[in-house]
Formats: C-alpha cells, structure tokens, sequence
C-alpha cells in the first residue's frame, strides 16, 4: 500500500458507485512477476503482452487509462498504438529522480526520456497538480491535465485526538513531529531524522530503508512499522507536527491525511506541498525544514481540517472520468469484434494441436 495504490483503489470504488464497470489488470493477476531490483516489495510482470491482449478485448473497454510505466503499461500501451484505440496515463512520481537515487551512476536525462516516450504517446497524460505540469511541460511533456488527489474524512478526523483520554505517544515526550509512509531512500527521511528538534521524532511505515535508518537513529527516533485503517489515523491525530522531506513526490497523498486529523505539515517549497500548504494556515513550506516544522507548532489544528475538506475522493473520481478518452460505441464495437477475430485465428493453430492431441490420444486408449 502506498499513496499511487490507495489514489487508484479510490478512484475505482467511485467510479463503481457511480455506475461504471471497471477492469483492473495489475501485476497480482495471474501474471509471473520478479520483484523490483532494489525495492523487492514491488512486483513486476514478465512477458505480460499476450495476457493483456486478451483480457483487454474479451473486456473491450470504452476507454483505458494506463496507471504506471511498468511491463503491463508498455505492454497495453503497444497494444493500443497497434489497435489505434485512444488511451490516456497518469504521471504519479517523478520515476526519474527514483531512479537516480537508487543508482547515482544512470544520469537523470536518460530516465526522463524513457518516460517522456511513454507519456507522450497517450492522448493526455493526467499529473497531480499545477506545479507538476509545468515541471514536466519544461522537460518537453506534452497533453497535459491536472487530476488531483482526496482524502477519506471518515477515516481521517479531529475527532480522533486524543480519543477516549488514550494518547499513541503517552510515553514520549512532547512535541510529536511523524513521518508517515514508505521507508525508502527517495523519500529522503534521514533528512527529517536529522532536525534538530525538540521532543520526539517518530517514523511510522516500512521499506527498503527501514533496518538500516533504525540502526543509524537508534535512541534517536522511533520506528513503530506500518500502519493502517483507524490505527494509522489516531498516530496522524495523537501527533503535532507532520513532517514531509520528500522531493520526489508530485502531491503527498499523507499530507491531506494528516491535515483532515488536524496535524499540520511541513515541507519543502516543491511539487506537492507547494501546490498544497502556501496560503492554507494549514502547515509551513521553507527551504529550512526545521523552520517549517517548528513554525507549524504555532499553527491552529482547526484550521489544517478546514482545508483538507477541500479535497474529495467522489470529485478526483468525477475528474478522471471525464480526462478520460473514451470511444464512440460503434466504433468500439467494430474495433473489438475485429480484434476477437484476430485473436481467434492467432490461436487456431493451437486448438487444432489440442484437438489432435486428445484424439490420438483416446485412440490409444481404446487400442485402435
């Protein structure tokens, strides 16, 4: 789980209770995977194309949208420019700067051209917010739209703080700055591990980066793992201060969260948080994070959930729907009647191969 999986599975559930029908082809589904080199929790496909032609025109969609730039986007994307069948994408993370971190030695430009090529081939490529678009306009980007990101109030709440007199920091002292998500090293942590700060440092999440990060701060910080549902919520409310390092993100779907508990948040004036925080009273962008985050202590909670109702789950669905680009329905009957035709003769080889295989053999069984 992490902020792309839980933008998606939001998106979905809307869509469904708005009445579309929805098919999701992910790595889980069947597919032989291999985990990611250094990041082994994500998995990806092998050899995904065959499969996802034919889930694609047994489904024949009014509309895909491609999610990530792994081997089944490639694999649907080079369906789709085959079939000529619109398409669209959504750029979540600056997948470049991942990269560079993980390995220094590929040069920043040679990832961005890989995915440039991906994206550009789409019809529009969705991006989270304005700052994003211009960042990825300058590097030669093009079609695109913004489709921002919500936060589930229900879930996330003031009235959780503190609640039932129980406090999920009772034995550390105050203040409390968290960090919530993956434990990876692009999410730059360390940095907020570093702060001079007063009180208490705690890092709630899990990743590549986890053991060695406890054994460098130990004494220094707590680790208390992943989170999740109400827990997570309570360690968002029970906490004063959400700290935010990361210049990698293109939004920081945990900065909305924590702010719909009442947490302010602070970060740098990048992507995300700069779309976000300057001019909502709801947290503190600087340069100096350690200004950012002792700034936010001054900060009204009140406020922070005033301005995370601003972002809903039901308009982000409503938003991507309609940056969709959806085909006219006798076209797509004719493009998917052809290509379940198409697929029918691929395999035709083969079924006549099965056919023969079982015949011969029930004729050796009979003895004939």
């Amino acid at each position: 789980m992490n902020g792309v999986v839980r933008t998606l599975s939001k998106t979905v559930e809307e869509c469904r209770k708005a009445g579309h029908i929805v098919e999701i082809i992910a790595p889980g589904d069947g597919f032989l995977t291999l985990p990611l080199p250094t990041y082994p929790d994500i998995k990806i496909s092998l050899f995904p194309k065959r499969e996802v032609e034919r889930r694609l025109v047994m489904f024949a969609p009014d509309a895909v949208h491609i999610a990530t730039e792994g081997p089944l986007g490639w694999a649907a994307r080079a369906l789709c420019l085959k079939w000529g069948m619109p398409f669209t994408t959504s750029y979540h993370t600056k997948f470049p700067e991942y990269v560079h971190a993980r390995f220094p030695f590929i040069p920043i430009f040679i990832a961005y051209k890989f995915v440039r090529s991906f994206h550009n081939a789409c019809g529009r490529i969705m991006v989270t917010t304005p700052s994003m678009m211009k960042f990825l306009q300058a590097r030669g980007f093009e079609n695109l739209a913004v489709w921002a990101r919500g936060v589930d109030l229900t879930q996330f709440k003031p009235e959780l703080r503190l609640e039932g007199g129980e406090d999920m920091y009772a034995d550390m002292p105050r203040p409390v700055f968290i960090n919530v998500g993956r434990v990876a090293v692009e999410k730059n942590i360390e940095t907020f591990l570093a702060l001079d700060l007063p009180g208490s440092k705690v890092v709630i999440g899990d990743g590549p980066s986890l053991t060695a990060l406890q054994k460098k701060y130990a004494g220094k910080a707590e680790f208390v793992g992943a989170k999740f549902g109400a827990e997570l919520a309570r360690h968002y409310a029970d906490a004063d201060v959400f700290v935010f390092p990361s210049k990698t993100d293109t939004f920081g779907l945990v900065i909305i969260e924590a702010m719909a508990t009442g947490t302010p948040v602070a970060g740098y004036p990048v992507s995300g948080p700069i779309d976000i925080i300057p001019g909502s009273g709801a947290g503190v962008v600087d340069e100096d994070l350690r200004l950012a985050a002792l700034a936010c202590l001054e900060l009204e909670r009140n406020t922070a959930v005033k301005h995370a109702k601003n972002y809903s789950w039901e308009k982000v669905a409503s938003d991507f729907v309609s940056l969709l680009e959806p085909e006219t329905e006798p076209k797509r009957r004719l493009r998917w009647r052809r290509a379940r035709r198409v697929i029918k003769l691929a395999a035709a080889p083969w079924r006549i191969f099965k056919k023969l295989a079982r015949r011969i053999g029930r004729l050796v069984k009979t003895g004939k």
